[in-house]
């Protein structure tokens, strides 16, 4: 799973800066919080192994929460529920506050709300009574898109290289300590 959140993050995080660099906002704005989201995922498996490590959590919670995060679906694809992201993003926030606010943020540009339509595409004139559409997203939105992206790569590149390996390292020797017990608790479909 990790590889996989690693070439998503790559493919998104290239793709959010093609089109900053292009200054098509709107797009780098929704790309950018598909970034967070992914991160998320990331910081809540890295949450879930430490419960596993400090027995908050048992083992076999964890294999169902990492088949939800892994194989989950909330069209239908498959017979697991995907983890709500709000859940994911909720736990994110204990770790790296903002993330959470900044992924609220982006999605009011995403939606077809007053941010993503009215104040993305309009200028009004209230002495004139008159508007005028065009497009803001450079202007009102521009100048967030590289702090945003460097905070969300930054921490995604500390979850992924230092947090997830000195995690899975403890695992290892936790599973190789508690091999006979999980063995004995193990039921068989």
């Amino acid at each position: 799973m990790r590889e996989a959140l690693l070439w998503r993050m790559h493919d998104l995080g290239q793709q959010t800066l093609l089109l900053a660099k292009h200054g098509h906002i709107l797009g780098a704005r929704i790309l950018l919080r598909s970034c967070i989201e992914t991160l998320g995922v990331l910081i809540y498996l890295n949450q879930k192994t430490q419960s596993v490590l400090s027995s908050t959590l048992s083992f076999f919670e964890f294999d169902e929460i990492t088949k939800q995060l892994l194989m989950g679906s909330k069209n239908g694809a498959t017979s697991l529920a995907a983890v709500n992201i709000l859940t994911v993003l909720g736990q994110a926030e204990k770790v790296h506050p903002g993330l959470a606010s900044m992924h609220q943020h982006l999605s009011e540009s995403a939606h077809p709300n007053y941010d993503g339509v009215l104040f993305g595409y309009s200028s009004t004139d209230p002495d004139k009574h008159e508007t005028h559409f065009v497009n803001n997203w450079v202007e009102f939105f521009g100048m967030e898109q590289e702090p945003g992206s460097a905070f969300v790569f930054a921490v995604f590149e500390h979850e992924y290289n230092v947090v997830w390996p000195q995690h899975m390292t403890q695992l290892e020797k936790w599973l190789r300590a508690n091999d006979a017990a999980l063995g004995a608790q193990r039921v068989e479909p």
